[in-house]
């Protein structure tokens, strides 16, 4: 049996409310203001079936009441209802909305501080729809549904009360539903709850779909594979269906369930309340009849949305539980305590190893490497060799399984992260813009100095055309700088990494998508750039690597040959081979041929 399909295995909707106090239970003043509220508004309730009680008793027979008060009253009455109900909504809506706005803060707080294992856990559409809309739609769905039960627990409350006082013996006639009402609630609700996780995990497949149809827009109409990816995406929406239908069945059985207890309740009162009403000495009056009743009709409204109040609360709390969970989920970068303002650039690697699953061949086998300040070494080998994994471990977005990495002798892990990643700029073939202004995306996360950005950009080769541009550097960039051509990105990638300054460079396969005129650009740029600070190079082509101090050539995540370019020509090994082919080829096809 399946635990996840038992009610028993949801938790309670008060230990899951718990969970959210810290963001939602701040505000004592403005939840009293609308606590406050809510009550007056509901004690209000009964006062209007108590108004029948005399009109009908004393008002018909022209005794007893003025005719003028009673417009007075009434017009009072709903004033005062309309007031209290307006206060208590805004209350409310302040307090939800404020919980809401701290904890997407710090959701998205946590993601920009989160170890970098969750990213390939869990897909970006997924990430951005539990930042985004899963709170905001809990927190709308909350809001609904915390006004809608404070304004009819309390006027449930009221009426009851009046109720008792009008005729207790009756009154308790209604109580015989109570448990069977609250044995379909509880039931009902915990289906619910059950239904809501799976069609979250739903939504995030299919949205996950579309995300990988977006960015792979171009290979899939290459291939054709159009209507395969319909066919997928239509499978996972007609699952999302299916438990759309499920919800809504557990959902609307709550409303006939409740009327029919209802009815029960009320068929019962009427039946033992004209039975009072034959006994003369009961002292039952028409008025007092009429009043009963109406107060008695008029619990069946609020009695009917405190049912249904349970889907909006399921929903919405299991909306904003999974942001709960994923700040669980994302625990924060470890770091050291040392910090330097300016490294000097001295690398190593130490018998560095890596396996990114314990049953796969290691990325990284035994690594040991010496980079002094600045050097220029150019790691060369076919795809797969541990180039680009040997690099990422230095601004710490890969751990080392063995060994360790050192910068200017401290080991990276000693570093604090800020203090590390300020030590490294980056350029690599995958230029990632964000949708902010030309100068904004230059200047990242650094303060803007406009003369600094146009030197950058002068420097990259880029400032003729950004001149040219009716907003300059002002100019939006949009989505991955959409705008500007791929040589040109790669040139803006090179201008960020001028303006930061950092000590140590790393170009990965920095020119391998462009055409000959833009490399010449881009490679004009990268010289002004490696000059005076320790680079890592990562190619394919040669006319990269030309200029470099050390040559390192990697085979399945080993290092097999280092040295100068010419040393390693002059020594016809793979360097040679390789270098005589103008291209890179798979390690099999370094190998001496028979």
């Amino acid at each position: 049996m399946n635990t996840k399909d038992t009610p028993a295995s949801a938790p309670s909707i008060r230990s899951r409310l718990l969970k959210l106090a810290p963001y939602f239970a701040r505000q004592r003043g403005v939840w009293a203001l609308a606590i406050g509220a809510t009550m007056i508004a509901a004690l209000t309730e009964p006062m209007i079936p108590a108004l029948f009680k005399p009109l009908l008793d004393q008002g018909f027979s022209g005794n007893g009441i003025p005719i003028w008060s009673i417009p007075v009253v009434v017009i009072g009455l709903f004033a005062i209802r309309g007031i209290t109900f307006f206060l208590a909504q805004y209350a409310l809506a302040r307090v939800t909305n404020d919980g809401m706005e701290k904890l997407r803060n710090d959701l998205f707080a946590q993601l920009m501080k989160a170890d970098l294992s969750l990213f390939n856990r869990q897909s970006a559409s997924a990430l951005s729809n539990t930042v985004v809309y899963e709170v905001m739609n809990g927190a709308s769905q909350l809001i609904a549904a915390v006004i809608g039960l404070s304004r009819d627990g309390f006027t449930l409350i009221a009426l009851v009360a009046y109720l008792m006082w009008l005729n207790w013996k009756l009154t308790l006639v209604v109580f015989i539903v109570a448990p069977a009402l609250s044995y379909i609630m509880k039931v009902l609700s915990k289906r619910l709850y059950r239904l809501t996780r799976e069609s979250q995990e739903s939504t995030d497949a299919l949205a996950y779909v579309v995300e990988e149809n977006v960015l792979a827009h171009r290979m899939v109409r290459l291939h054709g594979a159009q209507d395969q990816q319909m066919d997928r995406f239509a499978q996972l929406g007609k699952n999302l269906r299916k438990l759309a239908l499920k919800s809504t069945v557990a959902s609307a059985a709550m409303s006939p369930l409740t009327q029919i207890m209802s009815a029960i309740a009320l068929s019962l009162v009427l039946v033992i309340a004209l039975i009072q009403s034959r006994d003369i000495g009961s002292g039952a009056t028409v008025g007092g009849f009429v009043a009963f009743i109406t107060a008695m009709l008029m619990l069946v409204s609020p009695i009917k949305r405190l049912a249904e109040v349970a889907n909006p609360i399921t929903r919405g709390l299991a909306a904003l539980e999974r942001g709960l969970a994923l700040m669980n989920d994302a625990p924060e970068e470890t770091q050291g305590t040392h910090e330097a303002e300016r490294a000097k650039g001295a690398i190593e690697w130490q018998s560095v190893s890596l396996q990114f699953k314990p049953d796969s061949p290691p990325a990284l086998n035994q690594v040991s490497l010496k980079v002094q300040p600045g050097e220029t070494v150019a790691l060369v080998g076919s795809s797969g060799a541990g180039k680009t994994t040997l690099i990422q471990l230095l601004p710490r977005f890969l751990k080392p399984t063995q060994g360790q990495v050192l910068i200017d002798q401290v080991p990276v892990q000693e570093w604090t992260l800020s203090s590390l990643r300020q030590q490294i700029a980056m350029v690599s073939q995958d230029v990632v813009m964000l949708n902010d202004t030309l100068a904004a995306n230059v200047c990242l996360g650094m303060s803007a100095d406009r003369e600094r950005i146009q030197k950058s950009l002068e420097a990259a080769n880029l400032w003729t055309h950004v001149s040219q541009l009716p907003q300059g550097m002002d100019t939006v960039l949009g989505h991955n700088a959409n705008q500007l051509s791929g040589g040109q990105r790669q040139r803006l990638a090179i201008a960020r990494a001028l303006y930061k300054d950092a000590p140590i460079l790393i170009l990965d396969e920095a020119t391998s998508a462009l055409d000959n005129e833009s490399e010449r650009l881009v490679q004009d740029a990268l010289q002004k750039l490696m000059q005076g600070r320790t680079t890592l190079i990562v190619a394919h082509r040669l006319s990269t690597i030309e200029h470099a101090d050390r040559v390192v050539v990697m085979e399945k995540g080993q290092m097999v040959e280092q040295g100068s370019p010419a040393a390693l020509l002059n020594a016809g090994g793979a360097y040679a081979r390789l270098h005589n082919r103008g291209e890179w080829v798979s390690p099999e096809d370094l190998a001496p041929k028979a």
